[in-house]
């Protein structure tokens, strides 16, 4: 793709995209800060309540000389000052990322362990129990507070309203488009393109545009270009004429201003344990470990699915049952629908799944194959008229996919990983996509939490890849637990 196909001349030139000013930006940003210490405050408070009344029972403590009226501010404060410490109201870390979450334990940790060494020394009678139960409680409550709070962020986010950070993004033009199509992709993420510097050979008389993002100025003046469109950001992607001198010498310049420097590195969807920055001879050598697709962790991972499924099974045996008579009774066929599907390293096994369409459902695929409603080599269709009235609500549910409990427990599949392919699809896939056989598929996976049926075959396959490269056990808990939320909220289910 030129240049003169991306670039287009506007009649007036623009500082800012679309969406808060810098002003308004900041003004939420440090309400949103007041909102979160205010809330940590009411859960510390609550904490330390909770552990006074389960180790006292709401009397005053009988023969102790310890004025608990006293400790019990103080420890809210000293609370307090221990996560300001480990940076827990840092802009930088707050409404992205696990870091966050991370902080706030820490700092209850080292605070619960600073307190538990200070009264061995001193020897002070503190209850233990007191201590204990405020500290769990305590921990607990901000990591959910915490989690509670970033989604309304997120939400305020996908609205337009929310705080975000405004990114003034700095690149070749290619590099700078790929970069702002990730931003927009995930606008949750609190990244808000302002402006865009391109080289000084691609400018024009006339002010430009890249997409939606106006062109602001060249890499002669990028600090002034931020300060015009009233970045608080400046994200640096791959050019050849920033070279490490240039880029140190930019980072000097923007020293003082309160405008961050950002370096977005070519390698993309590689989660961050798999990314080790090293030091050497002065450059900041980013090492890439490879995916792992055996060794101890998959042995736990499939133990832990296969006991999970199996305990599922136990526990759903009579709706199962329920289900199975309902769809019996609402049209004829079998209750369960078994579907040739491709699992790990290409091999074929039968899905299992309650039937949800008219017996001759694939007969009829190829009448409705004009009316698919999404690209790929997926078919979708909202309101598919061969989808029966109990298929309908299953479907909505996912109560369709129980069954599929089986196929974890015969080790086809597993409770996370990328959607199960047909061997139709597998048939025409490239050599990326193919890489989404190198593990088992999954009952869900980041596929259904983010929108199912509503993504895109670009976006679903890349949500795969991304989990076939960077998964985890702390990711496969962390998507069970959004799978339920996705399913109460039959988000993208049809």
């Amino acid at each position: 793709m030129t240049s003169a196909t991306v670039l287009s001349p506007t009649r007036t030139p623009r500082a800012s995209a679309p969406g808060l000013s810098a002003t308004t930006a900041r003004l939420r940003q440090r309400a949103y800060l007041r909102g979160l210490l205010v809330l940590d405050t009411a859960v510390l408070v609550l904490a330390v309540l909770v552990g006074y009344v389960a180790r006292f029972g709401g009397d005053e403590p009988i023969g102790s000389d310890i004025p608990y009226f006293l400790v019990a501010p103080g420890l809210v404060l000293a609370w307090l000052v221990s996560l300001k410490a480990l940076r827990c109201y840092d802009d930088r870390v707050i409404g992205y990322g696990a870091d966050e979450y991370r902080r706030v334990s820490s700092g209850s940790l080292r605070l619960a362990g600073a307190i538990a060494i200070a009264g061995y020394i001193a020897d002070v009678g503190v209850s233990r129990g007191f201590l204990g139960i405020s500290f769990l409680v305590g921990t607990i409550g901000l990591v959910v507070a915490r989690f509670a709070a970033r989604k309304m962020l997120h939400k305020a986010r996908y609205r337009g309203y929310g705080w975000s950070r405004r990114v003034l993004v700095v690149g070749d033009t290619a590099h700078v488009l790929e970069l702002v199509h990730t931003l927009h992709r995930e606008p949750y993420a609190g990244y808000q393109v302002v402006g865009a510097c391109i080289p000084d050979a691609l400018l024009a008389p006339v002010p430009q545009r890249l997409g939606d993002v106006p062109v602001v100025g060249s890499f002669r003046g990028i600090p002034d270009a931020a300060l015009a469109a009233g970045a608080d950001t400046v994200a640096v992607t791959a050019s050849g004429e920033l070279t490490a001198t240039r880029l140190r010498r930019l980072g000097w310049q923007l020293e003082g201003t309160g405008i961050d420097l950002v370096v977005a590195p070519a390698l993309t969807d590689v989660a961050g344990p798999r990314i080790h920055t090293r030091p050497v001879a002065g450059l900041p050598l980013i090492h890439v470990e490879a995916p792992e697709f055996r060794g101890l962790r998959k042995i736990i991972k499939g133990f832990f699915d296969r006991a999970i499924a199996l305990f599922l099974l136990t526990l759903a045996l009579p709706a199962l049952a329920l289900i199975a008579l309902l769809v019996k009774l609402d049209s004829r066929g079998p209750v369960i629908f078994r579907q040739t599907r491709v699992g790990q390293g290409g091999v074929e096994f039968g899905v299992y799944k309650f039937r949800t369409m008219v017996v001759n459902a694939d007969a009829l695929l190829a009448e409705l194959a004009v009316r698919n409603e999404t690209d790929g080599l997926l078919f979708k269709m909202r309101d598919d008229p061969r989808v029966t009235r109990v298929g309908r609500f299953l479907r909505k549910w996912s109560l369709d996919e129980l069954p599929q409990l089986a196929n974890v427990l015969f080790g086809h599949m597993s409770l996370v990983g990328p959607r199960p392919p047909l061997p139709s699809e597998v048939a025409r896939y490239d050599g990326d996509v193919a890489r989404r056989l190198l593990v088992k598929p999954g009952m869900t996976g980041l596929w259904q939490v983010s929108g199912r049926s509503d993504l895109s075959w670009e976006d679903g396959i890349r949500l795969d890849l991304y989990y076939v490269e960077n998964w985890s056990l702390a990711s496969d808990l962390t998507i069970l637990w959004k799978t339920f939320g996705a399913v109460v909220n039959s988000r993208g289910a049809y």
